[in-house]
């Protein structure tokens, strides 16, 4: 289970100088400004955005790969901070850049990541083994990746992230590149894991593409200019917007000029979930 509540994250970046000459100004870039959701165990949650709305930084900041500026972030009931190891080792993340070692071949870069966190051989072995198995990845583990179709990538990058059997699974971008077929794979894999026969994982991925999100998700958080804008199921969100279409719905809750109808009255969604949320974490503890 993970909880975001409220991040915020600035960075600062140099502006061109005036006149074209001169010194550049240092500029504060405001990437998160209030981003909060709740992920259950069991269900698939989709944060939904155009390029540059806050997404992958929030997401950074979940797998602990970027320091909060402020705001709270609990996984399975462990506070996040930065580069720390009790709340990495329970996620599998997978990023939007592949990251493949190409000199490698598949198993030897899964096996890697299993020996990173502290697995001995022969269960990284045995999971390399189930997830050949499960990802299709049979004709191709003894291979090098270099050359690998982005198909073939992004089933070793997840892979790759499962090694250690996270109970918590970040996508950022999956289906960036893939085919069609791909897609399809990845989804009811997606579905598997989510599944008491997959371990009932709570997965939270990003994306912009309106038909992963209806076809995938039980939980949608709508990010626009680095805010949560709304929150609840596909069905929620289209009566929410008064619209019969996912994506006039999202364009309307997105980028709607009077913010306050999404905020306001998203809140009568979102606020019942995360308080149920909250209660049976404090359950669990």
């Amino acid at each position: 289970m993970i909880v975001v509540n409220d991040l915020h994250k600035e960075f600062v970046k140099l502006g061109k100088p005036k006149f074209g000459f001169g010194k550049r100004v240092a500029e504060k870039v405001k990437a998160v400004d209030g981003i909060s959701f709740t992920a259950n165990d069991g269900q698939i949650l989709g944060l939904l955005g155009a390029n540059g709305a806050g997404k992958t930084t929030s997401l950074r900041m979940v797998a602990s790969l970027l320091t909060v500026d402020r705001g709270q972030i609990a996984v399975d009931g462990i506070e996040v901070k930065s580069d720390q190891q009790a709340t990495q080792s329970k996620m599998g993340i997978l990023s939007d850049a592949r990251g493949l070692y190409p000199r490698l071949t598949a198993r030897e870069n899964i096996a890697y990541y299993g020996l990173l966190h502290g697995m001995e051989r022969s269960l990284i072995d045995r999971r390399i083994g189930q997830l050949s198995e499960w990802l299709g990845l049979r004709e191709v583990i003894e291979r090098r990746t270099e050359g690998f179709s982005q198909g073939e990538r992004m089933k070793v990058a997840l892979a790759r992230a499962l090694i250690h059997d996270p109970k918590n699974i970040i996508l950022d971008e999956p289906t960036n590149g893939l085919d069609v077929v791909a897609t399809r794979a990845l989804r009811e894999f997606l579905r598997w894991l989510r599944s008491p026969e997959g371990g009932s994982k709570c997965i939270v991925f990003s994306t912009h593409i309106m038909q992963e999100v209806e076809r995938l998700c039980d939980q949608v958080v709508i990010v626009a200019r680095g805010q949560t804008v709304a929150t609840g199921t596909v069905p929620e969100l289209l009566r929410l917007a008064g619209e019969p279409d996912f994506e006039d719905a999202f364009v309307k809750l997105a980028f709607l000029e009077q913010k306050g109808f999404a905020s306001t009255s998203a809140a009568a969604i979102t606020s019942p979930m995360q308080e149920n949320s909250l209660a049976t974490q404090k359950e669990t503890e």
